[in-house]
């Protein structure tokens, strides 16, 4: 944010800075001057004035009043182009964060200026925010380059009318009115057109309430609809839909070229045309040829006017629009004239069929000239030559022919005949159920006959497909928001009076052409029996081509829109980076204009083009437009539903139930345009949709969905809580307790592997961490601890919530985390640990303390304990294990856990081809072929499949080895304890003598005599090294002398007979196995056995490579029951 200084007079009195004091240039206030004149010092000077600048101050002049420095903030420049959070609320620049606070009435918060701005300077920023159309931030880099040229930005002076009104009203009556409609009237009869045009208006009418209820929520930047979509319901929705829109737009593009060429092949120079039919049956497939050849064409045309400047397109808008106003007024001006004076428009019709009106001249079989009989060209066309006994067409010979006014008027209560529908399949011929015919059996020949037929298949939800883009364009409004003077008045306003006049308009039409044209032209698509005239056109005034040049130049203004709007909307997405592959079009020109989308969208506009069908591409955009619409609805209701905080539109007429209805309607027109398209476009929305959700930038907008899942996670946390999971709900949540180097670096990033192969991405995981210390020293270490923890959780693609605190000491810590991780229902019931391998290594015997205290906790908390051994060494989520075994060594029953785990880790690629073996240990006094087949039947019961084997432990005679073992044990045990008590006898000699030397100095410095009790301060250091030593050695030897008299504590003795005899059997059956698991013995309830219970683990586990500990939490996690 820039600054500057601005010299502001004062009256005298007030203090000027002293010359060399206060180099920056701000002025501060001496004392007042004691002889109370008006004038001060010359010697003052003002730093900081910009060179070429009139100074109001001249110190020459006594008279002068003394200008001061007032420090001002210029407004931040906001709208860069890229529809993002910028609010003068939220986000300073860093320029503004350099700033110091000098003033002294808030000293009190000068220290929290940089993160929160002062309340004058907020208003400031507000007061000045202003928004850019997109493409801004190049034309700013551009602006910068010139220097001392560069303008101020101006503010937006678009009111309702011109900037919102008029542009959706361009947008919405376009093509379908004046090609489309007259046909549709006549197909569907007047009431079913009525339904059409009511169901389409009422869904954007529903659309414009929520859309205008989300833009008056606050500030909408350039971007229109997609900005609004995506910052309701989120990234994913947004880009998804955004696409969509983007889509939409594109193929409108494609619709109105070939209107565009429609217009100018069949109603203004149809002899323009390359591809020229020899047959009547080939003229549809010449018509799209042409179509693709010339639409290509126009489509090159308008893109270079796009790429050239947009500035031109701007100026011609208005010209578009006058001509869309002047044709419907002409419309309306004919049906008027119709009332006195109908025009003359005859329709041929043989029999009751209508016919093609190109290459005849008189409604005639036969004419009189000269007295003399002669056929007419029609007769030609039905006969086999020219001469009366030709062999003609039977339909020809048997019916007469009748000419009848395409156009009877108002008065002619034609009305009443096109009421109903017409509807039938490709190739019916287009007939009047006034007229009497006289059929005949033979109907082979009829293709060839010059007769008005259907071009294509006729049904209700056809129509509805097609007449939809009549009424989309009402985001036009919004996608001009930044140009408007108050957007949040103007929008809504705007919008929905723009709706409600072309909703007015097309009723009227509806109505208007039913009472107006006979039937037979009305479903006369391209007007064959009035010689090719556009139908609308022969109903307007003066002239039929009012209509054909105004639409003629709507169509091509219209497409110019859509090319000019589409790549912009596609550069606002790819900006936002929320599509990674769309990066590059968010390039563009040194002025911002979006080149690379420009092209894209050229590409994707030519598919429409070679469709060369208006009424193919009309559905097809019509899809992608109710999925917009469909959306935004849902966006709208989700916010009034939720009533999140920030949901406070100044629209106040809106409310969920209608933008549900809105929704509802969008879906229901989706599936009755058409279905297949429908499925198609929303399995391109799911895409786009996993896509982002998969690989797309994490952006946080405060949009609807995030707080939806809020909501959703209370429901079900609160819901949750009411009570405990049952035995078949029961799966493993685990917490993982990590550690993490100097570096904050994961050590052993393998506890992830085996917690996403355990869970599959299912339940709950929590990776928690402790860091020893302060929270506020430890700060930063803790976010880059969780940074990291976070990455690896990606990397070994585990997912969960990540949890680092910082506490006095590690024990504690671990205290902390498994007390209280998670939230309600969602707590860990299972603690994942490594085990601690270097334990007999460390000097500290607080590392292996903190293991057996965390075993006890969990114990206590009822938690299940997971410890894995060499976990370094355990498979990574790449790797695929061969043929091979997990060994289950089920000791004693600890709720199924030793059952359950083998199975969930076979759940996972990696351990898939693994067998399960059990194998349970049998007394001598049991029977071990019962229990094997008793355990076999618990597991048929369970639904797993594994070996069972019974292993016998004979009562043998405790070893030599086993009691050499328990003595070695103790012995080292009672080594340590002696080294840590010499450790602490040192450390208590070493401040000894540091408390005698102070209290000797303190004696020097007393000039008090000293009395006898100071008598012990006579000893010297070299006695005081002597006695220690003298002490130090008989002690060590008394110990030693301990140390080999001792004799084994018959329970250690036990236990370690307990632990050497397990580990050889485990080591005989299971050493070459994949993954061991074994029941973990619980830690000795008198605490000073803790260091020989870390021993008997180590035999007990000695010799294995992966080895899993299990201990269970003191309930059943699985059972037999369904």
């Amino acid at each position: 944010m820039g600054e500057r200084f601005v010299v502001v007079p004062v009256d005298a009195g007030v203090g000027v800075a002293v010359e060399g004091e206060y180099s920056d240039g701000v002025v501060s206030d001496p004392a007042p001057d004691p002889g109370g004149g008006g004038s001060r010092s010359s010697g003052g000077t003002v730093e900081g004035k910009e060179a070429g600048e009139d100074s109001v101050f001249d110190p020459q002049d006594p008279n002068a009043v003394v200008p001061i420095l007032e420090y001002n903030r210029e407004p931040n420049k906001y709208g860069d182009g890229v529809p993002k959070e910028n609010s003068p609320f939220i986000n300073n620049t860093d320029n503004d964060k350099g700033n110091s606070y000098d003033g002294t009435n808030m000293a009190l918060f000068e220290e929290e200026m940089d993160s929160n701005p002062m309340v004058s300077s907020l208003l400031n920023k507000l007061a000045n925010y202003t928004n850019l159309t997109q493409g801004a931030q190049e034309h700013e880099e551009a602006d910068d380059d010139e220097g001392p040229k560069k303008k101020a930005v101006k503010s937006p002076q678009m009111g309702t009318f011109m900037g919102v009104y008029l542009p959706c009203l361009q947008n919405i009556l376009g093509v379908i009115l004046f090609l489309r409609l007259t046909w549709i009237v006549g197909t569907a009869g007047i009431l079913e057109s009525l339904a059409i045009v009511c169901l389409c208006c009422s869904c954007t009418m529903l659309t414009a309430i929520s859309m205008s209820a989300i833009a008056t929520n606050g500030v909408v930047p350039a971007g229109g609809s997609y900005y609004m979509i995506s910052r309701s319901l989120g990234p994913e929705f947004g880009g998804a839909v955004g696409l969509c829109f983007y889509l939409g737009t594109t193929f409108a593009g494609s619709m109105y070229i070939l209107g565009t060429i429609e217009i100018l092949l069949t109603y203004i120079v149809p002899k323009a045309a390359i591809f020229v039919a020899e047959k009547k049956e080939d003229e549809v497939e010449a018509l799209l040829n042409n179509m693709r050849v010339y639409g290509t064409c126009c489509l090159a045309l308008m893109s270079i006017v796009v790429f050239v400047g947009v500035k031109y397109v701007n100026k011609l808008a208005l010209v578009f629009l006058a001509c869309v106003i002047l044709s419907i007024l002409s419309i309306y001006a004919g049906v008027i004239k119709t009332i006195f004076e109908p025009p003359d428009f005859p329709v041929c019709m043989l029999g009751n069929r209508t016919l093609q009106n190109h290459n005849f001249d008189s409604c005639l079989k036969t004419e009189v000239i000269d007295n003399l009989t002669v056929t007419t060209k029609l007769w030609q066309l039905f006969c086999k030559g020219p001469e009366l006994n030709a062999t003609c067409n039977d339909y020809f010979d048997n019916n007469n022919l009748t000419l009848m006014q395409g156009i009877p008027g108002l008065k002619s209560r034609v009305i009443s005949d096109n009421m109903w529908s017409e509807y039938g399949p490709i190739g019916m011929k287009v007939e009047s159920n006034k007229l009497d015919s006289d059929p005949v059996g033979d109907t082979s020949q009829d293709i060839y006959m010059p007769y008005v037929v259907n071009d294509i298949a006729t049904f209700f939800t056809l129509l509805v497909g097609i007449y939809f883009p009549s009424v989309t364009g009402i985001m036009a409004g919004s996608n001009r928001s930044g140009d408007l003077r108050d957007a949040q008045k103007s929008i809504p306003i705007g919008t929905i009076l723009a709706i409600a006049t072309t909703s007015f308009i097309y009723v009227t039409c509806v109505v208007l052409f039913g009472a107006c044209i006979e039937g037979v032209l009305l479903r006369d698509k391209f007007g064959d029996s009035v010689k090719g005239n556009l139908v609308i056109g022969t109903l307007s005034w003066p002239s039929p081509w009012v209509i054909v040049i105004g639409s003629f130049f709507s169509c091509c203004g219209a497409g110019l829109q859509s090319l000019t709007g589409a790549p912009r909307l596609l550069q606002a997405i790819a900006r936002d980076g929320i599509v990674p592959f769309l990066q590059v079009f968010g390039h563009g020109k040194a002025n911002g204009e979006p080149t690379w989308a420009l092209l894209l969208t050229a590409g994707i506009c030519e598919i429409g083009i070679l469709i060369a069908s208006l009424d193919a591409v009309a559905p097809i955009l019509s899809m992608f437009f109710l999925m917009c619409y469909l959306f935004v609805n849902l966006a709208c209701a989700l916010q009034t539903l939720l009533r999140t905080p920030n949901w406070r539109p100044r629209f106040k007429y809106y409310h969920w139930a209608l933008s549900f209805l809105g929704m509802s309607l969008c879906l229901s027109l989706m599936f009755i345009c058409s279905w297949y398209y429908a499925i198609v476009a929303m399995v391109i929305a799911s895409c786009i949709y996993k896509y982002i959700e998969y690989r797309g930038a994490e952006k946080e907008w405060g949009d609807g969905i995030r707080g939806l899942s809020l909501n959703a996670a209370r429901f079900a946390l609160i819901r949750l809580e009411e009570a405990p999971p049952h035995t078949k709900n029961w799966r493993p949540q685990v917490l993982v307790l990590l550690n993490v180097d100097s570096d904050q670096g994961v050590k052993h990033p393998r506890l992830l592997s085996l917690t996403t192969q355990l869970k599959a991405g299912k339940g709950l995981t929590i990776v928690g961490n402790v860091l020893e210390g302060t929270y506020l020293t430890k700060d930063a270490e803790a976010k880059k601890a969780e940074q990291n923890i976070k990455s690896a959780m990606s990397a070994e693609r585990t997912k969960g919530f990540c949890h680092v605190v910082v506490s006095s000491n590690l024990r504690d810590g671990f205290s902390h985390l498994i007390q209280s991780a998670g939230l309600g229902g969602m707590k860990h019931n299972t603690v994942l640990m490594a085990w601690p391998g270097t334990w007999r290594q460390s000097n500290d015997p607080q590392s292996w303390k903190n293991f057996i205290e965390t075993v006890r906790e969990t114990t206590a908390a009822h938690h299940a304990l997971l410890v894995a051994k060499n976990v370094d060494s355990f498979p990574t989520n790449q790797d695929r294990l061969g043929e091979g075994t997990i060994d289950v060594w089920w000791v004693v029953h600890d709720g199924g856990m030793l059952m359950l785990l083998p199975f969930l880790l076979r759940q996972h690629k990696v351990w898939r081809k693994c067998k399960m073996r059990i194998f349970t240990v049998a007394q001598m006094d049991d029977n071990s072929i019962q229990m094997k087949k008793d355990l076999q039947m618990f597991l048929y019961h369970l639904r797993l499949d594994a070996e069972v084997e019974v292993v016998e432990m004979h009562d043998n005679d405790i070893s030599a080895f086993t009691y050499e073992k328990t003595l070695v044990m103790e012995q080292r045990s009672q080594m340590l304890k002696q080294m840590q008590l010499s450790r602490t006898e040192r450390e208590r000699e070493a401040q000894l003598i540091h408390d005698r030397n102070t209290a000797s100095h303190a004696a020097i410095n007393d000039k008090a005599d000293t009395g006898p009790e100071r008598v012990h301060m006579t000893w010297t250091k070299d006695k005081l090294f002597t006695e220690r030593n003298r002490n130090r050695e008989m002690n060590a030897n008394v110990a030693v002398r301990d140390l080999f008299n001792m004799k084994p504590n018959q329970s250690n003795v036990r236990r370690m007979h307990t632990a050497v005899k397990m580990n050889e059997m485990v080591v005989n059956k299971s050493q070459g196995a994949h993954l061991v698991l074994l029941n973990m013995p619980g830690p000795p309830k008198n605490r000073g056995g803790d260091e020989n219970y870390m021993e008997f683990l180590e035999v007990l586990l000695e010799g294995l490579n992966r080895v899993l500990l299990v201990r269970g939490g003191g309930r059943e996690v699985i059972t037999i029951y369904s």
